[in-house]
């Protein structure tokens, strides 16, 4: 049979899919060469025959050939003790016209790490349908350095010119909320339509509902962030989707920072002679305010706690200002004239 592939990966003629595994990845880790600087060439050999070995055991195609017709049947070559070639030329032994050319075995092993179920010196995003490399320029493999000209993704092997996916732009959407949403907090679905990478290669569309739960005090701007949620295209990595909360303009209220601000308009009578204010709260409480002081225009008075929520503080608030526009009458008549007069003392 020449090269007994099973006895080179340590295991049985009945070894699974995930038994050739564990144990690729066990001994690449061994025999890779990074690991061995001061073996390189014993490491080197082992470390190809370890990959070629993974390569022929790990597809259905190749493992069914060798296990019938051993290393000559899958590599085109004559059986021990023949004259000539023409036994395998003409089909008697091993499958026609099939010949086994080992791939390098570096892009074996940086396909497997891109593939593999346990992604070491790779971080998963946990939401998205793909793994994604680390960000910087070199990552670790199982406990030692790599650098990208030793580990060569599988993107590469196959012409895209670069060590690792690159992942997309992130996708950035308005959220717009009501004042009242973002004082009392809300929840929010958000239905979204993206294309995800099928197995098979093939690009198919998918819906999914999103939730965000906004939280009381949050401001314009802030970021709520699905990571992976973008569109999934091969060889790079879905792009994050992102939500920008917008805050829309309210009939009563501006908000600057956690401070809620109300322009009031006031007679001059309750001005001068003090008034009680009733003011609708964004999270609908009747609240009164009396005033007792003379009110000048462009007066401003603050209420303590009973601004914005601060997010970062529960159970905090910021202050609400009001700020008072005085109306004055167009005329007086000249009995009204007199009496002010004697009130005020003029």
């Amino acid at each position: 049979m020449g090269v007994d592939y099973y006895n080179i990966l340590k295991v049985n003629r009945n070894a699974t899919d995930e038994d050739l595994k564990k144990s690729y990845r066990r001994l690449a880790m061994r025999w890779h060469p990074d690991k061995n600087p001061g073996d390189n060439k014993e490491a080197e050999a082992k470390f190809k025959q370890i990959s070629e070995a993974y390569e022929v055991l790990s597809d259905l195609q190749k493992r069914a050939i060798y296990d019938q017709h051993g290393e000559e049947g899958l590599k085109g070559m004559p059986p021990p003790g023949s004259q000539s070639r023409a036994a395998s030329a003409n089909g008697s032994h091993g499958p026609r016209n099939f010949r086994f050319n080992p791939r390098n075995a570096e892009d074996v092993f940086a396909e497997f790490v891109a593939s593999s179920s346990r992604p070491y010196g790779f971080e998963s995003t946990g939401r998205a349908k793909s793994t994604r490399y680390q960000s910087e320029g070199s990552s670790t493999f199982g406990g030692f350095h790599r650098t990208e000209s030793t580990f060569r993704s599988h993107n590469e092997a196959t012409g895209t010119g670069t060590s690792q996916p690159q992942k997309a732009p992130a996708v950035e959407n308005k959220l717009s909320c009501s004042l009242e949403e973002l004082y009392t907090g809300s929840t929010r679905k958000m239905k979204i339509s993206r294309t995800v990478l099928q197995p098979n290669g093939r690009l198919d569309p998918e819906t999914e509902i999103l939730t965000i739960d906004v939280k009381p005090g949050w401001k314009k701007g802030t970021k709520i962030t699905f990571p992976g949620k973008g569109n999934e295209l091969p060889n790079q990595l879905p792009a994050d989707l992102v939500f920008v909360i917008d805050e829309k303009t309210h009939d009563v209220y501006t908000r600057e920072g956690n401070d809620l601000f109300i322009n009031q308009k006031i007679s001059l009578v309750d001005a001068l002679a003090g008034t009680t204010l009733n003011i609708k709260t964004l999270d609908g409480r009747d609240l009164a305010i009396k005033l007792t002081d003379v009110v000048s225009p462009g007066h401003e008075i603050v209420i303590a706690m009973e601004g914005m929520p601060l997010a970062k503080e529960p159970g905090k608030k910021g202050n609400l200002r009001i700020k008072f526009d005085v109306s004055f009458p167009s005329r007086l008549t000249a009995e009204q004239r007199a009496i002010i007069r004697r009130a005020l003392g003029g």
